[in-house]
């Protein structure tokens, strides 16, 4: 897709990786524009706040305010990257997840903080550009809802990819110098790298919304607790996408908010599945769907192993991850 002259290019920056995804994001929202264009929805573009449990202020960032009230109300604000306090990101040498995307260029070095999904993920793609990675992960192990053996072989692929682990360890703190920063850990270890990501989760974007206006109340995180219809505290409020927290995944999100429109209008519908598909976008990816080899051990679920090695893939034969079935 990059051609030729990616191969021979001395350095890629990252604008260079984001062309292409922002081509695809502009396509996307042209499509859903028309769709809501089509079927006559009103978009009202700015930042919304209840006043109360039925009425949403609406700022559009040029000083005009617009009230709209509505029998029903759907939450989907998504999610950002979650900041300590006791970190002082400066969005070039300690930066977030969402900071990455506007690094010039691919750093030679760089600290993951954190081994959940976008930790990992990040750091397999600037593995993968040649870039040295340290991932810092206070638990023992990542991805802690996968499957134990697809992780250890996922994991095998990433130090083949120069990627180092330092589980059970804490960053104490970072100190920033003139061409980069050193993570010191709890330990006593000093790490240096050109640039440090934190990947501490992620806050639901509610602390603007006035939810106590409405009755309502985020937790630490910022999410929003609900049934298994979607609905808040207030039954006519719901909530759906990354905000009411796990797993956060685009296909599950979409389907919660089908479920939830289907309820607020009064038509019949049953409670989502929960055996929802996950994909996490590694080098090389994993996917799954239902419970891990663990969870059936402990629940003295028996089950039968076939396994088809990644070291295969490149050889032309299978790809597939080990899977439990």
């Amino acid at each position: 897709m990059y051609g030729a002259s990616y191969r021979v290019k001395d350095e890629i920056t990252v604008a260079d990786l984001l062309s292409r995804t922002q081509h695809v994001i502009g396509r996307e929202i042209e499509v859903i524009r028309s769709q809501l264009g089509r079927n006559h929805v009103a978009i009202l573009p700015g930042m919304g706040r209840f006043l109360d449990e039925h009425t949403v202020e609406v700022f559009d960032g040029t000083g005009r305010e617009t009230k709209v009230t509505a029998e029903k109300i759907v939450i989907a604000t998504g999610t950002q990257p979650a900041r300590p306090p006791t970190v002082a990101f400066d969005e070039r040498t300690i930066i977030d997840s969402d900071g990455i995307l506007a690094l010039e260029r691919v750093p030679q070095s760089m600290i993951v903080v954190g081994a959940g999904v976008i930790g990992i993920e990040y750091a397999s793609m600037f593995a993968a550009l040649g870039c040295k990675v340290t991932v810092v992960e206070a638990r023992e192990r990542m991805l802690e809802f996968c499957d134990l053996e697809v992780v250890e072989a996922l994991k095998y692929h990433l130090r083949d990819l120069a990627v180092t682990f330092r589980f059970r360890e804490t960053v104490a703190s970072v100190e920033r110098h003139a061409h980069g920063a050193i993570a010191v850990l709890e330990s006593g270890k000093k790490i240096p790298a050109e640039v440090v990501m934190y990947s501490a989760g992620r806050q639901g974007m509610t602390s603007s919304l006035g939810l106590e206006n409405a009755g309502l109340a985020g937790d630490k995180r910022g999410r929003v607790q609900v049934d298994e219809f979607f609905r808040t505290e207030k039954p006519h409020i719901y909530a759906v996408g990354d905000v009411i927290g796990f797993p956060a995944l685009a296909s599950t999100s979409m389907e919660q908010g089908r479920l939830a429109a289907y309820h607020a209008c009064g038509e019949p519908v049953a409670p989502m599945s929960t055996q929802a598909p996950i994909g996490i976008y590694t080098i090389p990816e994993i996917s799954f769907i239902g419970k891990t080899e663990d969870e059936l051990t402990a629940e003295r679920i028996p089950f039968e192993v076939g396994v088809s090695r990644y070291g295969n893939w490149r050889a032309g034969r299978s790809s597939a991850i080990p899977t439990a079935c």
